[in-house]
């Protein structure tokens, strides 16, 4: 049996923009600590523009938008009917499950602590402080204690004042908390493995977001004395999950009824391409404009957030393989099993961050650091998939 795939079975990104995804992260903060600079105003007039609740702005109208069409290409392509074959998948969707909702969760956390709030803690800044939202329906009075933070008036408007190293674990928990439901598809398929079980997997993480996502969500901001009220997690898990899992699942079946599946894959996914990618993109954009003194005035912040990132990746990854080695599962299964538990939903994590948090907190920032690191250290994980896939079975 051989140790490497056929060559000739060689598959590559066609889609540029999943190919330098990281290139176009990187652009992003450029761009974005620009446009502070040059528009300092700009980012803070289009996040002022929210839904608010007793004065308080909950939902920022034009990243709800951009958010909204960087989820909904997402669900659109997930045949949730193929939800009734992961009977037939067992071990593999099982270990997928454990994995992301067992284990992940809580390794992340407990990575984060350490290197965020111990060894990296005075590089971070140890007496640096964030200004994050007031949590959802929380009215306490200024100098009032909430969590780790302190009530403050800035602009007018009571925020939290925060330990800036708390504010980057929040964000990395919402990473931790978010399997990855849309690039995982890309990684299983340069892996070679079983698509149809990748799929499957997806839809099945896609449904068990919309209730475990904010039970563990709210339980790890607690415990990281960041607490959250239950509506706040709530709203978010039905703008940024549910909304789009509706709308894709509803429009997918007119469409396929009134069009046929040629027209909705060769047709349709193509027009949704460009969309996703500009909202994604804008996003950063702002989100950078809000950042870039934090980021000009330590250059190596972002180091210090994928470091604990990174480890989190490796370690689930090598968990996931090791024991889709022991279960006996086929490579075909075992790669696409091991990759989603690694890979991250970043959209969903810088929505939920951005919503709870505020556009210009620390926690988005960790959460689109998130993004920045993900191309290359999957790719990294592809090939050591294709390298090892005769260490299992075949078929």
């Amino acid at each position: 049996m051989s140790d490497t795939v056929n060559a000739t079975d060689e598959r590559k990104m066609t889609s540029m923009f999943e190919r330098y995804l990281t290139v176009w992260v990187g652009l992003c903060i450029i761009g974005g600590i620009l446009l502070g600079k040059i528009a300092p105003g700009l980012a803070r007039t289009l996040d002022g523009m929210a839904i608010s609740v007793k004065g308080a702005p909950v939902v920022s109208i034009p990243i709800a938008v951009c958010l909204f069409f960087m989820m909904y290409p997402i669900m659109v392509k997930i045949d949730f009917a193929s939800v009734v074959q992961a009977g037939k998948s067992g071990k593999p969707v099982m270990l997928t499950l454990f994995l992301n909702w067992c284990i992940k969760p809580f390794t992340m956390y407990a990575i984060c602590v350490f290197f965020l709030g111990v060894v990296l803690k005075s590089l971070i800044g140890a007496d640096a402080v964030d200004l994050v939202k007031m949590p959802f329906g929380l009215d306490l009075p200024v100098g009032a204690q909430h969590g780790a933070g302190t009530v403050v008036l800035q602009d007018g408007i009571k925020m939290l004042s925060v330990p800036l190293w708390r504010s980057y674990l929040a964000g990395c928990i919402l990473l931790g908390i978010a399997p990855c439901t849309a690039m995982v598809l890309v990684w299983g398929y340069l892996s070679r493995g079983n698509d149809g079980l990748t799929l499957v997997m997806v839809a099945i993480n896609s449904l068990t977001m919309l209730v475990l996502y904010g039970v563990l969500g709210g339980f790890l901001l607690g415990v990281g004395r960041l607490p959250v009220p239950w509506q706040a997690l709530l709203l978010s898990i039905s703008i940024y999950v549910a909304l789009p899992l509706v709308a894709g699942y509803f429009s997918r079946r007119w469409i396929l009824q009134a069009k046929g599946e040629t027209w909705f894959k060769e047709k349709f996914l193509h027009v949704l391409t460009p969309v996703t990618i500009t909202a994604l993109l804008a996003t950063l954009v702002l989100l950078f404009s809000f950042k870039g003194e934090v980021i000009l005035g330590n250059p190596l912040t972002i180091l210090w957030i994928a470091i604990p990132l990174t480890i989190q990746t490796l370690l689930i990854f090598g968990l996931g393989y090791v024991l889709a080695k022991v279960l006996k599962l086929s490579y075909e299964n075992a790669a696409p099993a091991a990759l989603i538990g690694a890979s991250n939903h970043f959209e969903v994590a810088i929505a939920t961050a951005v919503m709870l948090f505020g556009l210009s907190s620390g926690a988005a920032l960790a959460t689109v650091v998130g993004v920045l690191i993900e191309v290359p250290l999957m790719l990294a994980l592809v090939g050591v998939c294709n390298r090892t896939s005769g260490w299992f079975r075949q078929g």
